[in-house]
This record gives structure tokens, sequence and C-alpha cells, in this order.
């Protein structure tokens, strides 16, 4: 028998082949090319050999496998890209095929004449679970640590190696469709419970009961390959469907606002599929995959949300010569919100803790946070009692700065004052060693500043997280004018540990991601002062992607807090630097009303008690006069808010604040939810084209004002046409660029 690179076939005494899937040199199984090819061999080997009755296919990692290799849609791209430009048909003919290899490799699996089991012991996720689902039998392990999907809508893409034809096949329609359109994980029992797994049993017995099911004598034929197949969720055309399909339709408009062709596609995938045999049905996939592939949203998507995404979390921008550093203790200063939740993912990750704040009592309230954390991970039943003692028993909370002496990391997160920041940045550093490394979380002090305080300039750092801490997953790294590569390195180096994206940003005043929210916010203020309605502004987000409108955001971070940025803005820049318009209107809010935001349950909306839901605030209509809604082009208020947000991104690189449009993607994405089909605001802007994305903006300065006018970097790349991944390449840019 052949040897295999990334396989072992051993064949026990009953015949029953056992193929593991173990790549030397990964950590995570995933299907490459040659992957591919091997598994064509096995499978061929299997009918071939009349010894063998059956096989099963696991993974000899602690996970299963993570799907298909990113370089292997690289690729795909690549070539038709490449392709294209010769010779249009040829190129569709060639993605068209790309696109089924692996839908036919597995119905190869599901047709070859022998039973094949899936022992799923890990993550599944993709291509793998698809071919889980292609086999006969799926047995998972009963573990937290295992979870199946089919997430590629997430990337903006969807199953297509016969993910949207089995599921439906085998779960009952609705069920089917959520978990399709939403990429949403499922647990072993979940799973059991869809049909989509015959079985879960203990780790120690996946193996063995995989073969035992093949000794019981599976049937290698698929329900669906057999006459009088009945789908679990009823034919399209029945009672069933007709209460299914056109409330399905609405929902997924509802949820996506059109936005997503890959979630449109799936719907289509389903129907249409249904309504033939598997292999046409397979076919039909094959052409939506292929569609799909070509979309502006599709490229983009794949690009930061799969390609980029993963190379930030491998630490792309993390230097190089540093020496890797694992933190044995973390210190963190000032116990309120910011601090305990920092204290919380610090000591989630395994890490020793001393959470310090002015007495006992304030350093235990934070602490206290930590445990609220775990009951609710407890209830939902992703945590137990000996998780919650444990991650507690990590959490020092304690006013002794002598605590901190061995910390090789401290983290800053009290209130935004330069004076309570200096002593206490001074306190700390009287105990730590000269090695140790010193971040503040400020989210609107400059670190240069905040660095002056400190005795190492060159070990001072920022870590700028948001709230709420253990969910948001983006954290910025800014680097002061003598930050040296050593605190970037240990910076980088932990925020991997608690497992969230960092991204790197020279420092400025609101860095980033705030200076591109605070324009967000402020073009709504002007479309308030305007007249445009307050529910066409945040219905108009919505529709343009934003999970959350202008408003409600305002809310949520609080209009007392917009009014002291603008009012230290003014003290700091002068008079000119804030729109004396939105001064008024947040003064107003403010002083007048007594409306703060949802801290105070009173903002631009008004939060009653549960279960009663938000609502605008009917007093917004009497501010200004209002325009009737037939006045307002909405399409236009969906322009404004996205190219508002992309120019401040565009102005960011411009001034060099952020070097990579990688982090400038994803951390548009990450931080507010930057319309996540466009693959984030520098993405929106290469996607359009930056010649017309330049003419956009034009039109909207010479309509609504100079927050408009596009910087001059925007003005020589459209010249030149140029975009910013062929401008700011980073490491592995160029192929990036061409693939999408």
């Amino acid at each position: 028998m052949a040897d295999y690179k990334n396989f072992t076939v051993e064949t026990d005494a009953d015949g029953i082949a056992l193929v593991t899937w173990d790549m030397p040199d990964r950590s995570m199984n995933v299907f490459t090319e040659e992957v591919m090819n091997e598994l064509d061999k096995i499978i061929d080997h299997v009918v071939a050999t009349d010894a063998i009755k059956g096989a099963v296919l696991t993974s000899g990692k602690e996970t299963f496998s993570g799907g298909a290799d990113l370089t292997m849609l690289q690729k795909m791209l690549g070539l038709f890209e490449t392709e294209r430009q010769k010779d249009h048909d040829k190129a569709i003919k060639l993605l068209f095929d790309s696109a089924g290899r692996m839908s036919w490799l597995w119905r190869k699996l599901e047709t070859c004449g022998k039973p094949w089991v899936s022992a799923i012991n890990g993550t599944c996720m993709g291509g793998a679970f698809e071919i889980s689902l292609a086999c006969h039998g799926r047995v998972a392990a009963d573990s937290d640590k295992v979870k199946m999907a089919l997430p590629e809508v997430k990337v903006g893409i969807f199953p297509g190696a016969g993910g949207t034809q089995r599921v439906p096949r085998m779960a009952k329609t609705q069920e089917a469709l959520q978990m399709l359109t939403t990429g949403q994980n499922l647990s072993p029992k979940k799973a059991l419970g869809m049909g989509l797994v015959d079985q879960v049993v203990a780790p120690r017995k996946l193996v063995e009961s995989a073969k035992k099911m093949i000794k019981d004598g599976l049937s290698p034929v698929k329900p669906w390959d057999e006459k009088g197949f009945k789908l679990p969720g009823g034919p399209v055309y029945s009672a069933a469907g007709a209460n299914l399909w056109p409330p399905a339709i609405a929902i997924l408009r509802r949820e996506t606002q059109n936005n997503y062709p890959a979630a449109s596609a799936i719907l289509k995938c389903v129907y249409e599929g249904l309504l033939v045999p598997f292999d046409t049905a397979l076919k039909i996939e094959q052409r939506y995959f292929t569609e799909i592939m070509q979309t502006t949203e599709a490229k983009m998507m794949i690009r930061s949300l799969f390609i980029s995404l993963q190379e930030l979390n491998k630490g792309a921008r993390r230097p190089k010569d540093a020496p890797a550093r694992k933190l044995k203790k973390v210190g963190v200063l000032g116990a309120g919100f910011m601090g305990a939740g920092i204290a919380f993912v610090t000591a989630k990750a395994g890490i020793p803790v001393v959470l310090i704040d002015r007495d006992q009592e304030a350093a235990d309230k934070g602490k206290e946070h930590s445990a609220k954390l775990m009951d609710g991970l407890i209830k939902k039943g992703r945590a137990t009692e000996d998780d919650k003692e444990k991650l507690l028993s990590l959490i020092t909370a304690t006013p002794d700065y002598n605590e901190l002496d061995g910390a090789g990391l401290v983290i800053e997160a009290v209130f935004e004052d330069s004076n309570i920041k200096k002593e206490v940045t001074e306190k700390a550093e009287a105990v730590l060693k000269s090695t140790a490394v010193f971040a503040s979380n400020t989210s609107t002090i400059p670190i240069s500043a905040l660095a002056n305080n400190s005795k190492r300039p060159k070990n001072f750092i920022g870590i700028h997280f948001f709230s709420p801490v253990d969910k948001m997953m983006l954290v910025e790294i800014i680097m002061g004018k003598r930050t040296g590569d050593k605190a970037l390195a240990v910076a980088m180096d932990y925020v991997r540990a608690i497992k969230k994206t960092p991204i790197v940003v020279n420092d400025t005043r609101g860095f980033y991601v705030n200076r591109c929210v605070l324009r967000y916010m402020q073009e709504a203020y002007s479309m308030l002062i305007e007249g445009v309605p307050a529910p066409m502004i945040e219905n108009g987000a919505k529709m343009a992607g934003m999970p959350v409108g202008p408003l409600a955001l305002t809310d949520e971070t609080a209009i007392d807090l917009a009014q002291k940025i603008m009012k230290q803005t003014i003290r700091d820049l002068g008079e000119k630097a804030v729109d004396p318009r939105h001064m008024e209107l947040i003064d107003t809010m403010v002083d007048k009303h007594g409306r703060h935001g949802r801290k105070n349950a009173k903002g631009f909306y008004d939060y009653p008690a549960k279960p009663a839901k938000k609502h605008l605030w009917a007093g917004l209509k009497d501010l200004f006069p209002q325009k009737a809604a037939e006045e307002v082009d909405i399409e236009e208020v969906k322009q404004r808010l996205l190219v508002t947000i992309a120019l401040e991104a565009a102005r960011v690189m411009e001034e060099g604040i952020v070097t990579d449009p990688r982090e400038a993607d994803v951390g548009s994405i990450l931080a507010f939810g930057f319309a996540p089909y466009t693959g984030g605001a520098l993405s929106y802007i290469d996607g359009m084209g930056v010649e017309n994305f330049v003419a956009l903006s034009k039109r909207l300065q010479k309509k609504y004002g100079k927050q408009f006018k596009a910087p001059k970097l925007l003005l020589d790349m459209a010249e030149k046409g140029e975009t910013f991944y062929e401008r700011f390449a980073p490491e592995g840019g160029a192929e990036m660029q061409k693939a999408a």
C-alpha cells in the first residue's frame, strides 16, 4: 500500500481501515491540494481492497479539522483573476471546476460502495464537517472541545462541498437554514438532536464506537440515493413548505438587508436543490458557489475576515527579533469596570493577576466582577464551579502596590485623568523591575504624553481595550514616540495569550478606532440638525450593514462623555476643532434635558423597564424642523455614514497612524462592526474603486460639507489607479491583492 504524508491507514482483523489524519508541521489539520489527492487515493485503496469492509476517518490531533487552508482560496481566486484577463469564459470554467473538486470527491466517497464513518474528536469546521456529512455514519466525542459548524457565510462564501444539500436532507429544513445562514456552532448534543450525527460517546470510546457501526452492518448507501426518500422537513411544494419559505426569505432580508450575496445564495441552493435529484443538486450548488466567489463581497470578506484576521492573530505585526515571552504575572491598576474586565480575561487565560485599587473594598468589588461573569458562564453550561474557583484563585485583589513585584506587565486602567495616571504610574514603577512593561488603557490621552511620567519610556506602551472587555475581540496597541520593540513584543504576546486580535497604532488623539467612531456619530448629529428623522438615521445605518445605529452607539458610550470629549478637544485644539452645531446639540441633550445615555435610561433613546424595549426619544423631533420621509434619500443616508468612516480611515493611513491596511480593515470590523460585507473601511474603498469613491466623496462634499473632502492620498491613488493593498502592501500583500 502507498505511503501517505498526511494520513496513516491501518486495517484491523475485522477488515475495518482506520484512516487517521495527522498533518506534519501543522497544529491543525486543513484541506490542501495534497490532502485532497491523498484522500482520493485512499478512497480508491479502500474500494479496491477486498479485505477492507469499511473505513473510519478520524484525526490524530486534538482537533478534527478547521476546514480548507486559506491558500486554496487564494490560489483559486488568483488563477481566476489571471485567466479572466485572457479569456473570461475559460476563467469561469476553471473556477467552476476548482469549486467542485471537494464536492465531487466527497460524493465519490459517499457512493464508493463501502461504508465510511467519521469519528469526530474535536473542532470540525467547513469542508471537514462536509466530508463527515458525506460519510455514512458520524460519531462525535462527548466533549466541550467538540464543535461542528459550516461557518463559510461569515467570510462571504457558503458551504460549497455539499453542505447546502446534505444538511437539509438530514435535518428539518428550518433548522438547516438557520444553521447554514448564520454559520452557528453545534455542540455534539445539538448536532445529535438535529440528526447530523448518529452517536455521541465518551472520547475514549470514539473509534471503537465508529468501528462498531460498520460491524453492525452500516449501509453504504445514503437515504437520498434510495427510492422513496422523504425530506425530514417535508417537500418544498407542500403545506409545510408554504409556511416555511416566504417567512425564511423575509427574515433573511431583515437580518442581512440583502448585503450578503452568499446568504441569499444559500436559500436559493437549498430551495432549488431540494426539488431535484442529489447529483443535480450538487451541480446547482457548484454553480452558485462559482458565482459567489466572483463577488466583491466574497473577495473582501475572505481577505479581511479569513486571511488577514488569521495573520494578525498569529502575530503578523510582532517584531521578529524579539524573543517570545510568557507572562507569569500581570498587574492591573484600577478595579473599575474596565480594569475588572482586563483582570478577568487575563485570569481566564491562566495568567495570575494582581488587581489594585485605592482600598480593599474597591479591589474586592473588581474581583467580584469576575465571579459574576463566571456565574453567567456556569448558568449557560460553558463553565463549572471548579472553573470559577480556579479563575478566582488567580486574581489577587489588593490596595498594596508591593504585590506587583515580579509582574512582567502592568496595565493601568484608572480614570481618564492625567494626574491620577501619573500618580499610579510612579507608584507601580517604584516596585517593578526595569525589564517590566507598563501599559496604559487610556482611550483619549496620547501615549507619548503619559510616557513622560515614566522613568522607562521605551517600556511604556498603550493597550487599549474596548467595552465590555470579555466580549470585544479587538485590542489596539499604541506605540508612543519612544516605545521600543521589546514593549511591543510583550504587548503582542499578552494580547494573543488572552485570545484577542491585536492591531498596532501609532500615537494620536483618539488613536484609530475612536477617530472613526466619532466621525460616525458626528455625521448622525449633522443629519439630526438637518431635520433627517432619527428613525431614518438609525435604520439607514442598519441597512448599510452597521450593527448599531450612531445614536444608539452614542447612548452606549454616554452622551455626557461625548460632551466632555468635545470640550476637551476645544481646550486643546481651539473652537474650530468642533462643529458648534454639534456642541449645541449635545449641550441641549445633557444640560437642558438631562439625557446622558443608557446609563441614566435617558438619551437619544428611552430605556423603559424590561420587558419593554428601548425606543427613540419622542422629543428628538421637536429639537429641529423635521423633513418629510419622502424628502430624504435613504441611499444617501447609508453612503454618508459609511463614507465618513472610510475617509477617516484613509486619513489615518495618510498620517501614518496605521501603516498596515489589514489592521485598518480588521480593526474597523471587530471594534465597531463596520459593515462586514465590505471587508472593512479600506476594503470598502478598494472594492468600490478609489476613483469611484473619490467621485462619491466629492458629490457628498458639495452637498453636505468639508467632512467629505477626500485627502490628498486618495486623490493620488485615484490618479494612479492604486488600491490600499497595493500602495501599503503588507507582508504577502501582493499575493493577497492579486487574489482579491
